[in-house]
């Protein structure tokens, strides 16, 4: 194994020039502790949990209606109980900064549908107040259920602060879900009110969603009404305008809920099933976000959080969480690619973002484009990239560090609706490692896991988390018993929650992740990550995109590894380009990687926050319906996994 390539480390003034350092500087003087690196932080942070959570929950001043007798009165998983006797409410946090600067900007929105708005902290909090107000006099209360079939919009985040205020239960889907995506997720929580839009524009493009909100409000008979934010063009019939829910006369006030009280439910992506109700607590992600915010993605007061993301993905709900540290959020709505890449680089410009969210394709497609962001836009405002979704290669860690150097850290993480959070990332107490991950979070105690539960350290094993966190679900809706969420972490490794990804970490603590677990490739015995193929076939300069499935040998032979592939415009997947990318593989990786087949697509199968879907399709390859194993409305291209069908077709026609 080579040796790590540090891209960046810690700026040597990093103890008074980021929140981490204050963070060390605080407990340093309230607690008595010191710490020589992160390695040692972190290491406190997972072996005293009561003494690390409660000073999170000190250091931010988290506001109580009533206190907590203790801080984590079960330890154990699942059923960890956290900060019992506590009330409290996350959309108080979010709002809060009002009380400080007033008059400074919360919230700025970029849409192609309409011309930019921004939001005060005094008009926040009184839009949250009124809103607040209309839907309590239409009924809602605690532990009612609100539904968003609403864009990344201020009105979205005004909504979501006043479900939450109320003590109610908020759940989203982007409006470019179909009607079947969004009636299986909004079916299970049995929402009281809906808020929709009639339409919106995708880059160029008018959508129009009258057809699919008439669909989703026949499919839910526990509605009381449907509210239409205006916003595109287009009526909704039969509904309560938004503007009517403005007039309402404020009600200030946030319902004290304890601790674990639900606060909103994210749904898994409903690529193998029916998607799951994952359920989020007040306490838990409010926890969790004000010590991700500050302690990793270095935001407070006066910085800018810019990360493009839909209402359906968790990374929404982390991005409306900038508020709970003061943090303006910059929303944005519409096609991430129109007009061209450069869009979102200059609205980071124009909006003076500090903190720039992207996913690793966008990274990689600018870096292929040649794109030079640093040069051509004032970014001069931006402390980190945050990049998620998907592994980027070592190749995308040099492009950023080309474009910005050492004055923008890189931060790439992974973690996930379950969390609504990361569970591996960086901060700017740890270095850049090229095309690694900069290690554990704080308050995570993530770990690989050999089949047999042992920890391995230098191999790819299981990611687990071997100790509970406060923002790990409540639950799942409607699963009583609670076998579903056992089920779904709990089930391999008896008390240790096993997230699904397949990573490996090195001595000194920065890991990769190789793809998810269910999608990892055994030939022959030996285990191979889907990460690597990726990084090397998309690599080639006639490839845009590629996926590969491991079909098993029933009798332990070698079995049959398939490499799909996007051919860029103006090549074509001859002899020749086959030659050329099983020569990468072989000199890249090893002549175990190299492919028994390539075929060209039209499409990579991806779900809608861009994930690769080698499960679904090897499911279809093995004889599957493909109505079975995915739902069209949660494909980013609902034709994505047709080639593969095709391909069903002639492997049994042989």
């Amino acid at each position: 194994m080579t040796a790590p390539q540090i891209l960046r480390s810690p700026a040597p003034d990093w103890r008074t020039t980021t929140r981490i350092g204050q963070y060390v500087q605080w407990l340093e003087r309230q607690r008595e502790l010191a710490f020589t690196d992160y390695a040692a932080l972190h290491r406190w942070s997972v072996t005293d949990l009561e003494g690390f959570w409660s000073s999170i929950w000190q250091y931010f001043q988290v506001r109580a209606h009533s206190a907590p007798r203790q801080v984590l009165a079960r330890r154990e998983m699942p059923g960890a109980v956290w900060f019992p006797g506590a009330t409290l409410n996350y959309a108080e946090h979010a709002v809060r900064a009002r009380d400080v600067a007033p008059n400074d900007v919360a919230v700025v929105a970029h849409s192609q549908t309409r011309p930019p708005i921004e939001l005060t902290w005094t008009e926040l909090a009184d839009q949250v107040a009124r809103v607040r107000s209309a839907l309590h006099g239409l009924g809602v209360g605690p532990g009612d259920r609100v539904a968003a079939y609403l864009p990344n919009i201020p009105e979205t985040v005004v909504a979501y602060l006043a479900t939450a205020s109320l003590g109610a239960v908020w759940a989203s889907c982007a409006p470019e879900f179909g009607a079947r995506g969004v009636i299986d997720r909004f079916s299970q929580i049995e929402p009281k009110v809906l808020l929709a839009v009639s339409g919106y524009r995708y880059g160029a493009k008018h959508v129009d969603r009258r057809a699919e909100v008439a669909e989703i409000r026949a499919a839910l008979p526990t509605l009381h009404r449907t509210v239409h934010v205006p916003y595109g063009d287009g009526e909704l019939p039969d509904t309560l305008p938004w503007a009517q829910l403005l007039q309402a006369r404020p009600e200030v006030g946030f319902a004290p809920v304890p601790f674990d009280h639900p606060l909103c439910v994210l749904f898994s992506s409903g690529t193998t099933g029916m998607p799951k109700a994952i359920v989020h607590s007040h306490g838990g992600i409010l926890l969790e976000h004000l010590k991700n915010h500050a302690l990793s993605f270095d935001l407070g007061p006066g910085d800018r959080m810019m990360w493009f993301s839909t209402t359906a993905w968790m990374v929404w709900n982390s991005l409306v969480s900038g508020l709970l540290v003061g943090s303006s959020v910059v929303l944005l709505d519409g096609n991430p690619l129109h007009p061209d890449l450069t869009w979102q680089w200059r609205l980071a410009a124009e909006t003076r973002a500090t903190l720039m969210g992207a996913s690793p394709g966008f990274l990689m497609a600018c870096r292929k484009e040649g794109l030079t962001p640093g040069k051509d836009h004032d970014l001069s405002r931006l402390r980190q990239i945050g990049a998620a979704g998907s592994p980027l290669p070592s190749e995308g860690y040099h492009w950023v560090h080309e474009q910005f150097g050492t004055d923008v850290l890189l931060n790439v993480g992974s973690g996930g609706t379950d969390v609504c959070s990361g569970l591996i990332q960086g901060s700017p107490w740890q270095p850049v490692v090229a095309g690694e991950i900069s290690g554990p979070c704080l308050g995570v105690a993530a770990a690989a896991f050999d089949e047999q539960g042992r920890t391995v350290v230098g191999q790819l094993g299981e990611l687990v988390v071997t100790e509970p966190m406060p923002s790990m679900p409540v639950g799942f809706w409607g699963d009583t018993d609670g076998s579903r969420y056992h089920g779904a972490y709990f089930d391999t490794y008896p008390g240790v929650w096993k997230h699904g990804d397949w990573v490996r970490f090195a001595p000194q603590g920065h890991c990769i992740v190789a793809g998810r677990s269910d999608a990892t490739l055994n030939r022959g015995g030996v285990r191979l990550g889907t990460a690597e193929f990726y990084r090397v076939v998309e690599e080639l300069p006639q490839i845009d995109d590629s996926l590969v499935i491991h079909l098993e040998d029933p009798v332990g032979g070698p079995g049959e590894l398939l490499l799909y592939v996007v051919v860029r415009d103006g090549a074509e997947l001859d002899d020749a380009l086959r030659l050329t990318i099983t020569t990468a593989l072989r000199s890249a990786l090893s002549p175990r990687h190299v492919p028994d087949s390539i075929t060209a697509i039209p499409a990579v199968p991806r779900n809608r926050t861009g994930k690769k879907l080698e499960l679904p399709a090897k499911k279809i390859l093995l004889g599957a319906a493909a109505a079975g194993v995915a739902s069209r409305d949660a494909l980013a291209d609902p034709g994505s996994l047709d080639a593969f069908v095709t391909q069903a077709a002639a492997r049994r026609a042989r």
